[in-house]
């Protein structure tokens, strides 16, 4: 595949997800009741409001069972019902306690007619994540704890992946690679969209957090730091099937899955190393160094700089052909 195709294949993914974005400047001519306007408020600084669901994640949540959360401060009889991991909640209400010395925000969910209650807003965004597949991604692969797991994971499987390519000649992207620029081009994009990633995180918190509530897969419709990165996300999609593609003209099936596999792994260890060196700005002058090492590898090392004259296949130096054996010279 070709990079022109890669390109047109990219914006024809594009081109499948619809271009409209929402004028929100037409809410603010709108005439509101008070309620509305507290709730339009109340969206703008906590991106969710009335009707929001939300994916229990928790073991349980402790919900309490009263009209008015003010009230629990009165009274010394407090109902509570429990919600449990997998429960679909909705935002029912919310209120503004200013006295309240834990968390002056309360919000009203539901599971079903029966199961209604209020829980302290920290508490609900602690223990559950939005219902939808994007945010439920995001949320996975922003868990610190698995990502830790991951880096061991990798770290071992990198260990012995090592040692048994010094031992057989397995390929490996960046150590015996193959004559394809697309395994390099991935982990190089996987590398820049975990720093780029993690720069939002730290620069632009809010339109992150707003991003996490109401995701989309439409670059159009989100600010341009978050177009880049949706853009760059879309990229390495592409790149991967360009990536699959490529193999078949250079490896045996049984040694496509190993590198592929391999590849996956290389991948994943940028990903954690560049996203969290990033929260420490080392990642920056990382991925500088990263980038300058990839391109050497490749081009000292990976590129094929010849084909062989009987069957046309690429070889890396003049030679026997492995793939047919004619003598090249």
């Amino acid at each position: 595949m070709s990079m022109r195709k890669l390109i047109f294949s990219f914006f024809c993914l594009l081109m499948l997800t619809a271009c409209y974005q929402q004028d929100k400047s037409s809410l603010n001519d709108l005439e509101m009741t008070p309620q509305q306007r507290d709730s339009v408020n109340f969206f703008n600084v906590h991106h969710y409001a009335h009707d929001y669901n939300f994916r229990v994640k928790a073991d349980s949540l402790t919900l309490i069972v009263v009209p008015n959360p003010a009230e629990i401060a009165s009274t010394n009889v407090v109902d509570v019902t429990k919600v449990v991991s997998g429960d679909r909640l909705v935002v029912g209400a919310f209120v503004i306690i200013p006295g309240d010395s834990i968390d002056s925000v309360w919000v009203q969910v539901l599971r079903d007619e029966n199961t209604i209650g209020w829980i302290h807003e920290k508490e609900l965004l602690a223990g559950t994540r939005p219902n939808n597949p994007i945010s439920m991604f995001i949320d996975v692969f922003s868990n610190n704890h698995l990502l830790i797991f991951l880096v061991f994971l990798v770290l071992v499987g990198a260990l012995y992946g090592v040692r048994r390519y010094r031992k057989l000649g397995i390929r490996l992207v960046h150590f015996n690679d193959v004559g394809s620029f697309y395994p390099t081009l991935l982990t190089l994009l996987v590398s820049s969209s975990a720093v780029f990633y993690s720069s939002i995180q730290m620069q632009d918190a809010e339109s992150w957090s707003h991003f996490y509530y109401h995701p989309t897969l439409n670059p159009f419709t989100v600010p341009l730091h978050l177009c880049i990165f949706l853009c760059s996300v879309w990229a390495i999609v592409i790149v991967s099937l360009a990536t699959l593609l490529s193999l078949h003209k250079h490896l045996t099936p049984s040694q496509q899955l190993v590198y592929y596999l391999g590849l996956m792994g290389v991948c994943a260890v940028d990903y954690v190393v560049f996203s969290l060196s990033t929260l420490i700005y080392v990642g920056y002058p990382l991925l500088v160094v990263y980038i300058g090492f990839a391109l050497w590898r490749y081009f000292r090392y990976g590129r094929m700089r010849y084909a062989c004259g009987n069957c046309g296949r690429p070889l890396r130096d003049k030679g026997i052909c492995p793939h047919c054996g004619a003598e090249n010279v």
